[in-house]
């Protein structure tokens, strides 16, 4: 499901903001950006949105600003004075006849030199980067439940139909043989009263039971009863249960399937039809639950 959080701290010299983005997936996608220095902590970064979401392209952002203490830099003078040497000369040779603004000077490469034996360990700011990306995952999820909350009601309205149209089916089903005899039982009176011919009453009532026995779907209709019910558990549960949703969709959809196949009926066909189209809406949905 798609969703947004940010959070921004300021703690011990440091200002930490955090953004969270996700978009829907079948599967678990993670991206990462942060600040330069702090690339040693993708792998908790990532650890932690495992624990926390399950599904989805998942975006995080993190941007680590730190005050630097007076001796965490210094000026290499070296290099200062012979860019302002070669400069001075550059000038006087071009007739330029103006002096060179020492700010300009200080950001040309290598006259500012990091102190290296004053290097932060990025693992010291890590409690604070996990508090600051927490909170942010929090405001993402509560943006997800409330998309959450509008996708369960049209799940369930969905459900409703196929459930619907399964009782319009489970109506239907026992009288389709009855239906196939009064036709069968028609054709053959026609066909004696027109070419004289006889026919055993038990040959009827053999080809009958026959059809029967194939257009039978009262297992397919009890286990789709059961799928259903199991959908509404789950979504009631509310405990991850995207994937479980997904495989009894997929399993409704074969019974409505085997149900069409085999049952030979018009009417049964159109709530057939009405089943899997409510089904495949589903199929959609929940591709995009956690």
């Amino acid at each position: 499901m798609t969703g947004f959080g940010e959070s921004l701290c300021h703690r011990d010299g440091l200002t930490i903001s955090a953004e969270v983005r996700t978009v829907n997936n079948r599967y678990l996608k993670i991206s990462t950006r942060i600040s330069e220095g702090y690339a040693s902590l993708e792998p908790h970064i990532e650890a932690l949105v495992r624990k926390r979401i399950r599904r989805g392209t998942v975006q995080v952002t993190i941007r680590v600003d730190r005050l630097r203490a007076g001796d965490e830099c210094r000026l290499n003078l070296e290099v200062l004075d012979s860019y302002r040497r070669q400069i001075e000369a550059y000038c006087q040779q071009c007739q330029l006849g103006r002096a060179v603004p020492l700010e300009s000077l200080l950001m040309l490469p290598g006259v500012v030199v990091e102190n290296a034996a004053a290097a932060h360990d990025p693992g010291e700011d890590w409690p604070a980067i996990q508090e600051t990306l927490e909170a942010a995952i929090e405001r993402m999820e509560r943006m997800r439940e409330e998309e959450g909350r509008a996708m369960a009601a049209d799940l369930r309205a969905n459900v409703a139909t196929v459930a619907a149209c399964l009782e319009e089916i489970a109506h239907r089903a026992p009288l389709v043989a009855e239906a196939y005899r009064s036709r069968l039982a028609e054709r053959v009176q026609k066909a004696i009263a027109e070419f004289e011919v006889t026919l055993d009453p038990a040959d009827l009532v053999r080809e009958v039971t026959l059809f029967a026995d194939r257009c039978d779907i009262s297992e397919e209709i009890v286990r789709l009863r059961s799928h259903l019910d199991q959908f509404h558990r789950l979504i009631e549960e509310g405990e991850s249960p995207g994937r479980k949703l997904e495989f009894l969709t997929q399993e409704m959809l074969r019974e409505t399937n085997t149900i069409g196949a085999k049952a030979n009926d018009k009417e049964i066909a159109r709530h057939v039809i009405d089943t899997k189209t409510a089904l495949e809406r589903i199929r959609e949905m929940i591709q995009n639950v956690e």
